[in-house]
């Protein structure tokens, strides 16, 4: 993979894609938008609520909303399937691979369990949810026949100057700088909101935890180059922030997950994290093969 400098990505903003001009311009390809959940009883119900009424029932822009629920000790499942989504358990889904737990991992099985030759992703814990973060992210997939990856961006309230979070900004961002260059200028390299096409989603690897966000967009951009990969600007984005003490594992397998793909033969798969006052928790980077080698993926696409 080249470390050389790349310009930044071709960036979009949301308003340039009208949810009935895409209506328009899909010709007969499905979007699926999948929403990996887990205990998010509490936003996913006005989520499902949104795409449902203004992307479904009043354009028929969106053809399937997929609520992954990974292992929910809440009522996420039953409050996504009253808002009308289609409801699939993780533990479900390509079971013979295993029942673990991780974004990364529904996410892989959101591409084999969905419908969609278009797949938009949006995090569960989004807060005054709108249409944006669909339309945004499927609007160069649909319109530009030569973007094969979208990444979406967005500011926060608790945002300064347009940062990317306090993990990308203090752990991601340097790491790309340092080892992965070409990636550096990408606004929010871990941002939920993203998507693809079939035919590049389903050649790549899904780290299955928390790493999944910037090792999908490394693939990406190894696998089908800078140029079919664009950003988007989804304005204001409101979710829950997390504790420093629960952002640790986060960070730290976000770090591995960058440092496995710069350095292979460095880094292990598994690694401690020590904390004064905390357990020693094991964070292994585990990946999903691409859909593509699974026997089972080919046969149901054939």
């Amino acid at each position: 993979m080249s470390t050389s400098v790349l310009r930044n990505l071709r960036r979009h903003h949301h308003s340039e894609f009208d949810a009935s001009e895409l209506v328009d311009a899909k010709n007969g390809r499905a979007l699926s938008v999948c929403l990996p959940a887990r205990n998010e009883a509490s936003t996913i119900g006005p989520i499902v609520e949104v795409i449902r009424d203004q992307l479904v029932r009043s354009l028929p822009l969106v053809d399937e909303i997929l609520v992954i629920d990974d292992h929910s000790s809440d009522d996420t499942a039953a409050v996504a399937r009253a808002a009308g989504a289609r409801v699939l358990e993780a533990s479900s889904i390509l079971a013979n691979y295993g029942e673990g737990h991780g974004k990364g991992e529904v996410l892989w099985k959101s591409v084999y369990a969905c419908e969609g030759d278009l797949i938009v992703w949006c995090d569960a814990d989004i807060r005054q949810f709108g249409p944006r973060f669909v339309t945004g992210v499927a609007g160069p997939l649909i319109t530009d026949p030569q973007v094969g990856f979208v990444k979406g961006f967005y500011a926060r309230p608790s945002d300064q100057e347009g940062g990317g979070g306090r993990v990308t900004e203090l752990v991601a961002r340097p790491l790309l700088s340092m080892l992965l260059p070409h990636l550096a200028g990408v606004t929010q390299p871990l941002s939920g909101e993203y998507g693809g096409r079939r035919d590049v989603l389903e050649r790549l690897r899904f780290v299955e935890g928390y790493g999944v966000d910037v090792a999908l967009l490394i693939d990406a951009v190894a696998l089908i180059g800078a140029d079919a990969v664009v950003e988007v600007d989804l304005d204001v984005r409101l979710h829950r922030n997390r504790p420093l003490d629960e952002l640790s594992p986060q960070a730290t397998a976000v770090a591995q997950t960058i440092l496995r793909r710069a350095l292979p033969d460095v880094i292990g798969p598994a690694v401690e994290l020590r904390r004064p006052g905390h357990d020693a928790l094991t964070i292994e980077v585990r990946e999903r093969p691409p859909l593509v080698e699974i026997d089972e993926y080919l046969a149901r696409t054939a």
